[in-house]
């Protein structure tokens, strides 16, 4: 077999392949690039030599080491397309007999959940780094001459209480996410009346809301068609939502809770459920409200942590819903108060 017949195989082998695949001689220069490698790098790179479109630093260098008779190596290289960025390991490996395959795989995905769970990571250490840091310099101090004071003591002791509960509510969030996350991809079957998942919620807050002087109305229509969903999460939804608008709507002085059914809405196959959990606070500045499903996100963190916040409460909402294939829309208007609506589907 000729070298060109060689040459004309591999070409039409790597023609085959998905993801970028080029082929380069000893000198680094193009013999033959796939489709996706011409949609990535345009028609002039068949017979370009390669370190020409892959200029940087990282992947320049890990190419000359390769094309001067190194072992196969592999590097990063990125492309922009207008606002977004594509993040590619770049792989060179040396054929036998002459010449390299280089191959390009889209890494974004990949290097953004890294990203993410760094963030995570860096997020849980910092929100515990601060109570504990607390704790240690209160226990600190009573065991000096404070722990002779019975005043001292009692107000220590109360803090350090506050700051352990906030831990425990931070450990039982990222629990609780972690368990949402788990069965993320399996959608709720069993049948669940909404009604009922309102009045257990609204019982359970309704003391904070007397502590706190606001009323809790909710006006529900008859008949609401049952919905499938996981009843337990659902409870979880609408207390977050509620007990949300309880801390952060107090100014208003009530917190309304309504439902209706749509018989159709786009995204949705047949009849939706839409709930809305109403405050007529202060409400929150539109800049804002696509961050609030964050985790940790915080607009006021200050206020939020004396309020026992987590900043995972929303974040909890939206992996529900998105289990249940459903959907969150927040409407506000500062001074206006603020709306949180869920949509679910009825089938």
């Amino acid at each position: 077999m000729t070298g060109k017949q060689t040459d004309d195989i591999l070409a039409a082998l790597i023609s085959a392949l998905s993801e970028p695949v080029l082929l380069v001689d000893d000198d680094g220069i193009v013999t033959a690039a796939n489709p996706a490698a011409v949609d990535l790098f345009g028609r002039r790179i068949d017979g370009a030599q390669i370190r020409a479109h892959l200029r940087q630093p990282e992947v320049a260098a890990m190419l000359g080491r390769v094309l001067s008779g190194g072992d196969d190596e592999q590097a990063g290289f990125t492309t922009s397309g207008g606002a977004m960025e594509t993040i590619w390991r770049v792989n060179a490996r040396r054929m036998a007999g002459r010449g390299l395959v280089i191959s390009l795989r889209d890494i974004s995905d990949i290097e953004a959940a890294s990203a993410q769970r760094r963030d995570f990571v860096a997020n849980v250490s910092h929100e515990l780094r601060s109570p504990l840091t607390v704790l240690a310099g209160f226990i600190e101090t009573l065991q000096g001459p404070a722990g002779d004071d019975p005043a001292a003591r009692a107000e220590f002791l109360d803090i350090m209480a506050g700051q352990a509960t906030r831990m425990t509510g931070l450990v039982e969030d990222l629990l609780s996410l972690s368990r949402v996350e788990a069965v993320g991809k399996i959608r709720p079957r069993d049948p669940v009346a909404i009604e009922d998942v309102l009045r257990v919620t609204l019982a359970a807050l309704r003391p904070q809301a007397e502590a706190a002087g606001m009323d809790l109305v909710c006006d529900l229509p008859p008949d609401l068609p049952q919905i499938p969903g996981d009843r337990d999460q659902l409870v979880q939804v609408y207390h977050n939502l509620i007990e949300n608008a309880l801390k952060y709507g107090g100014s208003g002085g009530r917190v309304e809770v309504t439902a209706s059914v749509s018989a159709t809405m786009a995204g949705f196959d047949g009849a939706v459920l839409r709930v809305f959990v109403r405050d007529f606070g202060e409400g929150i500045d539109p800049i804002f409200i696509p961050r609030l499903t964050e985790r940790f996100y915080r607009i006021d963190k200050a206020r939020s942590r004396d309020s026992g916040g987590t900043g995972l409460g929303l974040a909890i909402v939206k992996h529900i819903l998105a289990r249940h294939r459903g959907r969150l829309v927040i409407q506000s208007t500062p001074t206006a108060g603020s709306c949180f609506v869920t949509f679910l589907s009825c089938v």
